[in-house]
């Protein structure tokens, strides 16, 4: 497997010429400055780089095992890990009086693809710590907070998610773990599948979430309650006391992300684990919920940097790998990323890891602004997650299999990684709910919750970008333009059917969510695309920045436009005329 190499450049440029970092610091009142985060970033790609990176392999081929009832971590990873916590990293984003630094979601974002790029495996363990951190700080009782909210921040202590059982995956309410009331604590009895990270050896105590049904509760969702149970049981004064029952009882075996552990968490084979109820009873989907936002953009981060990773894999390969005459070329023998399939992949790969990179950032702007009291900017925000979520890690699973074609017959072999790759990002548009379940949610709960307005307001400033681009010099941002506006009337027309038909046809209506989903996707990215070619035609002009970054972003802008954005009128029609061969088919010929 390749060296990975941080795009700090790139996510620089974004940051600072295009999503406006200095003003989402200005909004949040923070005294931290736009070169305090660039530091961070840089610093952050040596940790990535140089430690967290060469164990990618490592944990593929050396993956965790369970040895009497205790999970041990592939060799490396506790003390990188340790690296990670010394450093501060894991409360990048975390409130300073729980140890944590306090920066924006903009800055966490940024930093957070960097571990995802170097071994998705590993940052996955963070990325569900923050999630606890999120859920206890919102709806915690103070007790709670006080308890466990510094170690999760700092790392101490890891945080997992509970949810899935055997027989209930997306569908919760079906679950069966039980929460039986002692005294002013409860204690559950079930069992959980699918926990990432639920036990391992990286640090002494694990909290996990979990939903359970306390006993007497309605059925379904609406009777489904939120606790926090300890692996070890936490004593008054915070250290740690006897251990929690809660046991993993064995390790999925899984297709990819071998190194991160996978378990099946059995609950109360004893006296029942002890756990502590957040907020009321019944409101556990609703807190869930609440907290979904980040968790699937977090989910989308990684996408895009599995994508990255994969790229740079191929990119390597294709500049080193010699076969076949170049059409058009003479002389020596020239590497095959001269060939002009294999640039295309390459160049298309790369445009919509950039336009994805863009979109992830801006959707994590628009949360700090929400944060900040700009409703305007929450409801884009909560507009641009699932896509965020499902196009790019769709993207993810895109770029690695076609990084797997530049390789040809060597990418099949696991001993190039370029196969890792592909194995690790085929989770990420299953979890956090798959990508169709985004689809649906940004149908039905996104556009259909207020007629389309807030898409509709999007189209406006997308439509702004590329009335600015078609009005400049030269021929790759006119056209730029004139196919982002393009793309951007195909995605008007197919909202408009959906808000027309939602009311009539609701499962008319949902059988063309998912090409909605990709359409909004390409159209979003395409907007990101333009805006950072305009920007960088802006540094061109005044003498900024590297040419040589400056010009790529340009001409990439123009890829994007002729070889993504070309796709919207075929997704605007799967929308609007696909959906009746889809609703009319007997199940019994499928």
């Amino acid at each position: 497997m390749s060296a990975y190499h941080p795009p700090i450049d790139d996510l620089t440029f974004l940051l600072t010429q295009v999503v406006g970092l200095s003003d989402v610091l200005t909004t949040l009142g923070s005294d931290v400055e736009s070169s305090d985060i660039a530091a961070a970033l840089a610093e952050a790609g040596r940790l990535a780089a140089d430690v967290i990176a060469p164990l990618n392999t490592v944990g593929d081929r050396t993956p965790p095992r369970l040895e009497n009832g205790q999970v041990v971590t592939p060799p490396g990873w506790a003390a990188a890990y340790q690296r990670f916590v010394d450093g501060g990293w894991n409360g990048i984003a975390g409130k300073p009086e729980f140890g944590g630094m306090g920066l924006p979601a903009l800055a966490s974002a940024a930093v957070q693809e960097l571990w995802h790029g170097a071994n998705m495996a590993f940052a996955l363990c963070p990325m569900l710590t923050q999630a606890g951190i999120d859920l206890i700080g919102h709806h915690g009782s103070d007790a709670q907070r006080q308890r466990y909210l510094e170690p999760l921040t700092t790392g101490a202590w890891t945080g997992t998610m509970l949810l899935t059982e055997p027989n209930a995956g997306s569908d919760v309410g079906q679950l069966r773990t039980r929460a039986v009331r002692e005294g002013d604590h409860y204690r559950l009895f079930g069992q959980k599948i699918y926990i990432t990270y639920g036990d391992h050896d990286m640090t002494p105590n694990i909290i996990h979430l979990i939903l359970a049904r306390v006993e007497g509760a309605p059925a379904g969702i609406k009777g489904i309650s939120l606790f926090v149970a300890p692996k070890v049981l936490v004593n008054d004064d915070g250290s740690l006391g006897a251990r929690n029952d809660c046991r993993p009882v064995s390790l999925e075996h899984k297709l990819g992300i071998h190194a991160s552990p996978t378990c099946v968490m059995a609950f109360g084979d004893e006296e029942g684990a002890y756990a502590e109820l957040i907020g009321e009873e019944n409101r556990g989907i609703e807190y869930m919920f609440l907290m979904m936002n980040s968790a699937r953009l977090n989910v989308g981060i990684q996408g895009v940097g599995i994508a990255e990773r994969a790229y740079q894999q191929a990119l390597g390969y294709a500049q080193t790998r010699v076969q076949g005459r170049v059409v058009g070329r003479s002389g020596a023998d020239l590497a095959i990323i001269h060939h002009p399939d294999v640039a295309r992949m390459l160049a298309v790969s790369k445009a919509k890891i950039g336009a994805a990179r863009a979109l992830y950032l801006e959707a994590a702007a628009l949360l700090d602004r929400g944060g900040a009291g700009d409703p305007a900017a929450l409801m884009r925000a909560d507009l641009l997650i699932p896509v965020v979520k499902a196009w790019s890690t769709d993207l993810g699973c895109e770029v690695a299999s076609t990084g797997i074609q530049v390789h040809g017959g060597m990418g099949f072999i696991e001993d190039t990684g370029a196969a890792q790759h592909y194995r690790d990002a085929r989770i990420a548009p299953i979890y956090e709910g798959t990508n169709g379940i985004q689809a649906n949610d940004l149908m039905l709960r996104k556009i259909g919750r207020d007629g389309g307005r807030t898409m509709r307001q999007l189209l406006e400033a997308i439509v702004a970008v590329a009335g600015q681009l078609m009005e400049q010099p030269g021929d790759d941002l006119p056209a730029i333009g004139t196919n982002l506006a393009a793309a951007a009337r195909a995605l008007g027309q197919a909202t408009d059917w959906v808000v027309a038909t939602l009311d009539d046809d609701q499962r008319l209506a949902l059988a063309g969510a998912v090409p909605l989903l990709e359409l909004t996707g390409i159209v979003a990215g395409g907007w990101m695309a333009a805006r950072a070619a305009l920007a960088a035609a802006q540094a061109q002009s005044q003498r900024m920045g590297d040419p040589t970054y400056l010009d790529a972003k340009i001409v990439l802008g123009r890829v994007y436009a002729d070889h993504v954005l070309a796709a919207a009128d075929g997704l605007a029609r799967r929308v609007t005329e696909g959906g009746r061969s889809i609703v009319s088919i007997d199940p019994s010929i499928l």
